[in-house]
């Protein structure tokens, strides 16, 4: 009987040692299931995270940043060769147009073709615009106005403008052409923009679905500008290349992951 009872405990042991190896190896597993990515497609979202920077694949294929999260030296006000010392704010990995009148800014470089991607946030009744192949026009007080192809930004839900004219709607070529097909993420969260100019061809885009489709130079585009409020402005919109201006009208606009790659 000692005998027996002694080979019972010992198989009750084994049982026991087994079980927990097995609990210990499931524990294991999940926990550095949930340290490591499995596989590309939520290693991109990892990435993604990461506020203002390029992942490799984006380096590879020559995106250029902005705006790196803290310093704007690839701006300078619209008016000036310096960046404006108020009414922008650079805080948290976020660019901010404070709405206090420091002006629109404008890249310190120019471009022809390109892609162009941000995000932005607009606060409640927010007006703004992204301006693209931006020149200066002669104004009436004497000087040079920066005028260009522009992606509208209009808290539509919250702005009178939207009411009163369609092509000044979020995401349009502003005054010319209505975007459709929008998801629009309400004041507060970040949307996404893209602006991709080749050529003549150019396209907006919002939170990754193609808004806006046009051909500059084209017979339907020079009709469109001649009944706008640019049809005295010489070539508008046809400049083979010019500056990128982030608009201050007066409003609180975010910005942040601002990436450009040339075509």
């Amino acid at each position: 009987m000692k005998r027996n009872y002694t080979y019972y405990f010992n198989s009750l042991v084994s049982i026991i040692l087994l079980i927990n190896f097995i609990l210990f190896t499931s524990c294991t597993q999940r926990n550095r299931s949930q340290v490591e990515i499995p596989d590309e497609e939520n290693s991109k979202i990892a990435i993604s995270e990461k506020l203002n920077t390029l992942t490799p694949r984006e380096i590879q294929e020559g995106w250029k940043l902005l705006f790196d999260g803290k310093t704007t030296e690839e701006w300078k006000s619209a008016a000036s060769d310096i960046f404006p010392e108020t009414g922008w704010e650079t805080k948290n990995g976020t660019l901010t147009i404070l709405g206090t009148g420091g002006g629109s800014i404008v890249t310190r470089q120019t471009f022809s073709d390109f892609d162009l991607k941000l995000e932005f946030r607009l606060t409640k009744g927010a007006n703004s615009g992204i301006k693209y192949v931006v020149k200066y026009y002669p104004a009436k007080d004497g000087k040079s106005s920066p005028l260009g192809l522009e992606y509208q930004l209009l808290d539509d839900e919250n702005h009178p403008d939207a009411d009163v004219h369609q092509t000044h709607t979020h995401a349009s070529l502003y005054d010319l052409i209505i975007a459709t097909n929008r998801k629009i993420n309400p004041p507060g969260e970040w949307n996404k923009a893209r602006i991709v100019v080749q050529g003549n061809h150019i396209e907006h885009w919002l939170n990754g679905v193609k808004v806006v489709e046009y051909e500059r130079g084209s017979e339907k585009f020079h009709k469109l500008v001649a009944n706008s409020k640019y049809k005295n402005y010489e070539n508008f919109g046809e400049h083979k290349e010019g500056y990128i201006l982030l608009q201050d009208h007066g409003n609180k606009v975010s910005f942040r992951n601002i990436k450009i790659r040339e075509l």
